[in-house]
């Protein structure tokens, strides 16, 4: 499908989803955000619904200003895959010591290493930048400073909720690798230091919505939430590229014989900003479950942990902002999959799939996500599907 726009707004709201099916609490987060003085287009992936703020899956492009309550708490989470040499053949038929294997490589939930990761014993990893990186730990928050120590320890760990390492095959056979993970504890406490800041000046009292907070451009407070903003995008990108490389250590230890190589990782932020320029405009464009789908740009839209995920190639559809969706999308809260389903439920929708069938993920069940099928199909104006993977192992916080 193409795009449709949403009427009552103040700048033009592109839909890529049924309007009927997204719940009114979204609709009205996104027609209170086209409220806002700074913005100048939204644009709506088929994955969206109701978030903190701004709905999740919305990309909001604004001038001279930017919101951190968009951006969301998880600065920088994304998602990287690799395709490996490995195929379906070379596969034991119990992979449980393989997903034991990868929970004790990276930590996930709250936890972190015990010792900070040296990036230099991973084999392939690209350490250039990698002391200026932690240098510029010294210019961020005054606020957060005192979580350094956590914050080197959790580098390199996945995290809980939604985020996941995975296991896969597409169609052909070829095994991939893939995870979902983002800026972890500092992120967080970055973010909500500076919504909390936002909240405070002059010119956010008496919007329609608390969160839609702003920062504005020459004034202290954007310059400062900028420089965490990006740090923390680094970080993000740095704990994946960590994760990758210890996932691909025990990928080499438990297929030896194989001599296992791995093609170029690719790379994508789902929760973000960046500066791109349209219409002859430099826009600060905040991608809020939204992954960037430039002409020829490799993206990953993943599903549940029971149903399969994409590899894209975007188009470069500028009315979307040159965006896509950046999965699934849920179609119902957390809470409410743990009262609708079972673990015999989790069971049955993973079946096939070596992962974690307890209480503890049901919130997360195949079934409190939208299909992945009907997302792809509606932007595809917007990406080209280049493989479809579907997990034989998932490892969830």
């Amino acid at each position: 499908m193409s795009y449709v726009e949403v009427p009552g707004a103040q700048v033009p709201i592109r839909m890529w989803a049924d309007p009927a099916s997204v719940e009114d609490v979204a609709m009205q987060q996104l027609r209170n955000v086209s409220t806002l003085p700074w913005i100048k287009g939204l644009a709506v992936m088929p994955d969206v619904h109701f978030g903190k703020g701004a709905t999740v899956g919305s990309v909001i492009a604004m001038h001279g200003a930017v919101c951190p309550a968009a951006v969301g708490v998880d600065i920088g989470c994304g998602m990287s895959a690799v395709k490996t040499s490995l195929t379906a053949n070379d596969l034991p038929g119990d992979l449980s010591r393989l997903r034991s294997k990868i929970e004790q490589a990276i930590p996930v939930g709250r936890g972190m290493h015990e010792d900070t990761v040296d990036p230099g014993r991973l084999h392939g990893f690209p350490t250039s930048g990698w002391d200026d990186f932690w240098s510029r730990f010294d210019g961020i928050a005054e606020a957060v400073k005192f979580r350094q120590e956590r914050a080197t320890k959790q580098m390199g760990t996945l995290g809980s909720g939604n985020h996941f390492i995975e296991f896969c095959l597409d169609e052909a056979g070829s095994v991939w690798l893939m995870l979902h993970s983002g800026s972890r504890n500092i992120g967080k406490e970055l973010a909500d230091f500076h919504i909390g800041q936002a909240q405070k000046l002059p010119h956010n009292q008496g919007l329609v919505d608390r969160d839609l907070a702003v920062f504005v451009a020459d004034t202290p407070q954007m310059a400062a939430y900028r420089n965490d903003l990006f740090w923390a995008q680094e970080y993000a990108k740095y704990n994946r590229s960590i994760m990758m490389g210890l996932f691909q250590d025990v990928v080499r230890k438990e297929f030896k014989k194989a001599r296992v190589t791995f093609e170029p990782v690719i790379s994508c932020h789902h929760n973000y900003v960046a500066e791109e320029r349209y219409d002859g405009m430099d826009l600060l464009v905040t991608r809020k479950g939204a992954i960037r789908a430039g002409s020829g740009e490799f993206g990953i839209i993943p599903g549940s942990m029971g149903t399969g995920s994409y590899i894209v190639k975007g188009l470069g559809n500028a009315k979307s902002f040159n965006s896509a969706s950046h999965g699934a999308g849920r179609r119902m809260s957390r809470n409410a999959a743990k009262r609708k389903f079972s673990t015999q439920d989790l069971e049955d929708q993973t079946r096939g799939v070596e992962c974690r069938k307890d209480s503890g993920v049901v919130d997360e069940i195949p079934a409190a996500y939208k299909p992945i099928e009907q997302v792809i199909d509606q932007q595809r104006d917007l990406v080209e599907v280049v493989a479809k993977l579907k997990q034989v192992v998932c490892v969830k916080g």
